[in-house]
């Protein structure tokens, strides 16, 4: 592995989050294929908070393999936060970004390195031709495929995946987001379109089951749907124009029944159960606009409030002194310990 005061050549940023039994055979795989393809390379696992032994297996990895830095959140974040803390961390030229739980294979990482040397794209993504996963995943990925094409103009045919590869200065741009609720794919798109894919395979989970569960999924697609674009906003400004005008259209043929067929035109004509049904309707499409109007207005007071993104406890493995962190961050330092 590499000397610890060396830059790597490649940095690679895992989120952990109950993933205890994944982390060692993970560990051991990453170092068997970077070691394959003489690559220098750093490992930091961000630990999320995770209530199992994930912190613990990290520090003990921390301490037997030397290019692997361990980050130990205060509580839990989210998994893009993670992300951002530790593309905040990473040295590497390049930096990959992968799950915890070897559903993306090591060795797809020399192929990964080599596409972004290759080419002029500032990011490559491992486009899995199939996933193995819940089929309610797959379907969300294809409905959150169609929807990113519309809110942040991603090209038709790219695959939105979490296992990634990009250059160091696209990262620390997209780390200077400050909002309390990223995305890391939203982001990227923001500051680039240079983008690549390799196809990849993807395996099922090497321990343990997902917790990735439907809301937090619901919970991503709401950071694409609300923190990048105003295309929802004008969804409701067109949906709002459309039933203005079916209003209109319909008291115009209220009027012309009234005059034109006065005789059909009974007090038993408008009855209350349709009155009904159209206060119901209408107050219902009113709190949904009201609803998306309410995500925008409270994203923005918490970018405002400069509430911090993510607080780390503590750094362990002994490659943390070499990493560049701002001074008031530095007392939080420590080797295993959480503070």
């Amino acid at each position: 592995m590499r000397s610890p005061k060396l830059e790597p050549e490649l940095s690679i940023v895992v989120p952990v989050y109950r993933s205890e039994d994944c982390l060692r055979p993970l560990v051991s795989a990453i170092t068997q294929a970077m070691d394959r393809a003489s690559k220098t390379y750093e490992i930091i696992l961000v630990n999320d908070d995770s209530p199992d032994g994930s912190w613990r297996a990290i520090c003990e990895l921390s301490q037997s393999h030397p290019g692997v830095i361990g980050v130990d959140l205060r509580r839990n974040f989210g998994q893009d936060c993670a992300i951002l803390t530790g593309l905040d961390l990473a040295r590497g030229e390049y930096i990959a970004i992968m799950d915890d739980d070897l559903q993306h294979d090591p060795d797809d990482l020399p192929r990964l390195v080599a596409a972004l040397e290759q080419t002029e794209a500032d990011v490559v993504y491992a486009n899995f031709t199939s996933k193995q996963q819940a089929l309610w995943k797959n379907l969300g990925s294809q409905f959150n495929d169609r929807f990113a094409q519309w809110v942040i103009r991603k090209p038709r045919g790219i695959y939105l995946s979490p296992y990634k590869i990009l250059r160091r200065d696209v990262a620390k741009m997209i780390c200077a987001y400050e909002g309390r609720q990223p995305y890391v794919d939203g982001l990227l798109f923001q500051v680039t379109s240079r983008i690549a894919q390799i196809p990849a395979k993807h395996y099922a989970r090497v321990a343990g089951r997902s917790t990735y569960t439907f809301t937090k999924s619901v919970q991503v697609w709401s950071h694409l749907a609300f923190s990048f674009s105003t295309a929802p906003l004008r969804l409701v400004t067109v949906l709002g124009l459309f039933f203005a005008c079916g209003g209109v259209i319909l008291a115009i043929a209220v009027a012309a029944y009234r005059l034109f067929d006065p005789q059909d035109f009974t007090i038993y004509a408008a009855g209350w159960a349709s009155l009904m049904v159209a206060v119901l309707l209408i107050g219902g499409v009113q709190m949904f606009f009201f609803g998306v109007l309410g995500e925008y207005v409270g994203r923005t007071y918490l970018t405002a409030s400069r509430i911090p993104r993510t607080s780390i406890a503590s750094i362990t493995g002994t490659a943390a002194d070499d990493l560049d962190l701002p001074r008031g961050r530095r007392d939080s330092v420590r080797t295993g310990e959480r503070r």
